[in-house]
């Protein structure tokens, strides 16, 4: 059994904890079976070497903090949700990068999970903005923040370089005099 993190924080029906070296194992398994429900939208690490540089960057950053969204009776991770681009002092902002994988797809989990981590980064962290941008036709990502009371800021043409393109993007940000969706249950 890993040497998992220490839960952050725990709701109804998931907790979040910081991703460590020893989840590699579960987490590329997850990526790899959630390869159809990530495509075209997003390419998380599939094999142990890429999950060691994509863990490495983010407990080595300062400025990025990687969470893992674990279902509490069971333990299983169902996403991930990470706070990049960190920036403090009058900023006090971060941009959210996220995915659900296949098997914790459309069960409410990853708003739960969001939940959590709003709290965190707006408690802990201390962050008065998060932003999450999103291209236009991912329309799960886009419900996730419409669901935890993100609002629509504008948009990007080509804004970010996926599978080998130019993508445009939706912005979306909430802050923490936001209003903000229940704990769902």
């Amino acid at each position: 059994m890993p040497d998992h993190a220490a839960p952050l924080a725990e709701g109804p029906r998931v907790g979040i904890r910081l991703l460590t070296l020893a989840d590699a194992a579960e987490f590329t398994a997850r990526a790899r079976e959630s390869s159809e429900t990530h495509r075209p939208w997003l390419f998380p690490p599939r094999t142990d070497d890429a999950f060691r540089d994509y863990a490495r960057m983010l407990i080595a950053d300062p400025d990025r903090t990687g969470l893992l969204v674990y279902e509490r009776d069971s333990g299983a991770v169902g996403g991930f949700i990470n706070i990049n681009n960190i920036v403090r002092g009058a900023f006090r902002s971060g941009t959210l990068g996220y995915g659900a994988f296949a098997h914790a797809a459309g069960r409410g989990l990853m708003s739960e999970g969001l939940e959590l981590v709003l709290a965190y980064a707006f408690g802990d962290l201390g962050l008065h903005r998060l932003e999450a941008n999103i291209q236009p036709g991912n329309a799960p990502s886009l419900a996730l923040v419409r669901r935890t009371g993100f609002r629509l800021e504008g948009f990007s043409p080509d804004f970010l370089f996926i599978d080998g393109a130019w993508r445009d993007h939706e912005r979306w940000a909430i802050t923490a005099d936001m209003p903000r969706s229940p704990l769902r249950g």
